[in-house]
């Protein structure tokens, strides 16, 4: 969640999403985390746009309908946040699982409240404009359904935020779209400095990055390598190779196949050869099957002649 850098000055309690409702107030206010200050950020201009929205309407928004009135809150306002609240929670959640957060966007008081610094609340206020588009629609609904109680042979009032009276009139279907999300400035996740859009890691990054990634497979592989499982794996192999040893013939083998038959008519061949089939007819993996094509390894004799087979040999 946040750049490597910036880990050792951040608190603990900020790593942590949890619960909306704070730890000071026992309420949604006064949030103590950078994703929940973030959160609370986003739903006050979320609030804000559906209180235009309602004004621009003609509607009161302090009169609401599903929550209580109170003196210190916009009822209706509030009704109309509900059907838009999952594209902020949307929004947040991409925004936090694409991007780390900076430690210089946040300051903690001495209470504990975690507040947004400008920079940061400035790049949230850019998403208005997605609110606004969001909660349109519903607010229009919400007139058209409080005008329908009023008069039910006028045609109803004007659809100033959506402008879906002009598209009928033109013969346009409306269609509500979900608003498209912004693409926010990207992040290197371990230094914090700005890169290029859809990259993780800036330059001066990647190499370390590179370089541990490969430590952990190769740990990860070592540790794979010597499980019981691969042990039993390649026991089995072993009896399975020394059983096949055993049970061959040296004099099954043709006197024209000798060593330099196989280096200089068979070998050059087997390049051609998909490594499948040569598995297949070895019995043995594809790293040996390769080491074979390119020269670091000679196969035993009994498998000269199945060889020979597939590169198309014969007596001369």
């Amino acid at each position: 969640m946040y750049p490597r850098a910036d880990l050792p000055r951040v608190p603990e309690h900020w790593k942590k999403f949890g619960s909306r409702m704070s730890a000071l107030t026992q309420s949604p206010r006064l949030a103590v985390n950078p994703p929940n200050a973030m959160l609370n950020y986003l739903y006050a201009l979320l609030e804000s746009e559906a209180r235009l929205a309602l004004a621009a309407l003609g509607l009161d928004p302090g009169i609401g309908v599903l929550h209580k009135d109170t003196r210190t809150r916009d009822s209706l306002a509030s009704d109309l946040m509900e059907p838009a609240r999952s594209h902020v929670d949307a929004y947040l959640l991409n925004l936090l699982t694409k991007d780390p957060l900076r430690r210089q966007w946040f300051h903690e008081e001495r209470d504990g409240n975690c507040r947004l610094m400008s920079s940061l609340a400035t790049r949230l206020s850019e998403t208005c404009e997605l609110w606004q588009r969001a909660v349109a629609p519903f607010a229009e609904g919400i007139a058209r359904a409080l005008f329908s109680q009023r008069s039910a042979s006028e045609r109803g009032p004007a659809t100033r935020l959506t402008q879906d009276r002009k598209r009928e009139a033109k013969g346009i279907v409306a269609r509500v779209a979900a608003p498209k999300f912004q693409e926010s400035e990207s992040t290197c996740r371990l230094c914090g400095a700005a890169i290029k859009h859809n990259q993780k890691y800036c330059r001066k990054c990647t190499p370390t990055v590179v370089k541990e990634n490969i430590l952990k497979a190769a740990s990860l592989g070592r540790q794979n390598t010597h499980s019981p499982e691969a042990q039993a794996r390649r026991s089995e192999t072993q009896r399975q190779q020394n059983a096949a040893l055993k049970a061959w013939n040296v004099e099954d083998l043709p006197a024209w196949l000798d060593r330099e038959y196989f280096e200089d008519r068979i070998r050059p061949v087997l390049t051609q050869v998909p490594i499948s089939r040569i598995m297949s007819v070895m019995n043995v993996s594809e790293p040996y099957v390769l080491g074979i094509r390119v020269g670091r390894r000679t196969p035993h004799q009994r498998h000269w002649v199945a060889l020979a087979g597939l590169a198309g040999a014969r007596k001369l």
